[in-house]
């Protein structure tokens, strides 16, 4: 299908497409990779009437060790990502998962900020950053403000960022390598998850995230607190699909999904030594 007729600009700077934003509105989406917009524009589920591409601006784009966390510049491809040795050695799981999102064209394109500003509950690397207890950072007219993973992500493909904000960067604590554990079904490698799983141990305890359990990426609190009173894998894994709301349709049933997510849950925990 045909994009409805639109506006097209190019950023030259952060505070550029901020000034766009507050000009245009709701009538202005920003453009990174276009792997999640453009299809909606394509189908006319989106009609924004101005694009601004933020793409160019290439400052954005970085992996950089912190002392205490990895900062991710929100328009790092998922290749850059995922071959980071930064990420590697800090961020092992969020590298690991960034390699594994779609196929290599999606990965040289994509961008972890439009991945995750698209709010898709069924996306990756989302789950990732619950688990992680990672941190966005946003830039707006005002300045730059902090949203935890926890707050960021509101409902069915929206999140916490205001109208008029950019998000800048993703601020991941470190964590061990091998200290995790992924799990996904998929009918093919580069699918949306039908169900997900991952598990990060930290030292302040076990996070949990689950991808397309529920109408926003979910974090399996249930599950975090049995594993913090003592509960085995097995036992922990149990309370999976507490509070989850996943879809029923042609890959499986709500029942069906939960049963998937308890199991992946039970092995993500049993990678991490739970």
């Amino acid at each position: 299908m045909i994009p409805a007729s639109f506006d097209y600009v190019r950023a030259a700077t952060v505070e550029e497409a901020i000034d766009l934003l507050v000009q245009h509105g709701d009538d202005a989406k920003l453009l990174a990779g276009g792997h999640s917009l453009l299809p909606l524009m394509k189908m006319r589920l989106a009609q924004p009437a101005l694009l601004v591409d933020i793409a160019p601006l290439r400052a954005l784009s970085y992996v950089r060790d912190e002392h205490d966390h990895v900062a991710v510049g929100a328009l790092t491809r998922h290749h850059d990502l995922a071959n980071s040795p930064v990420a590697i050695s800090g961020a092992s799981v969020l590298a690991h998962v960034a390699g594994q999102i779609g196929d290599p064209q999606v990965r040289h394109r994509g961008t972890i900020g439009g991945s995750i500003a698209h709010g898709d509950p069924a996306s990756d690397l989302p789950a990732v950053l619950l688990a992680l207890g990672a941190t966005m950072v946003a830039q707006g007219p005002t300045g730059r403000r902090e949203i935890s993973a926890a707050d960021f992500f509101v409902s069915f493909f929206e999140v916490a960022l205001a109208p008029d904000e950019v998000l800048v960067e993703v601020r991941v604590p470190k964590s061990s390598p091998g200290q995790w554990g992924f799990e996904k079904l998929t009918k093919r490698a580069q699918d949306w998850a039908i169900v997900g799983a991952v598990a990060v141990r930290s030292s302040s305890g076990v996070g949990v995230g689950l991808i397309n359990m529920g109408p926003v990426p979910l974090r399996a609190s249930g599950v975090e607190a049995a594993i913090a009173s003592g509960k085995d894998a097995k036992e922990a894994a149990e309370l999976a699909s507490e509070g989850t709301e996943p879809s029923a349709d042609f890959n499986g049933s709500l029942e069906y999904r939960q049963h998937v997510a308890r199991v992946l849950v039970r092995r993500a925990l049993e990678k991490v030594g739970v």
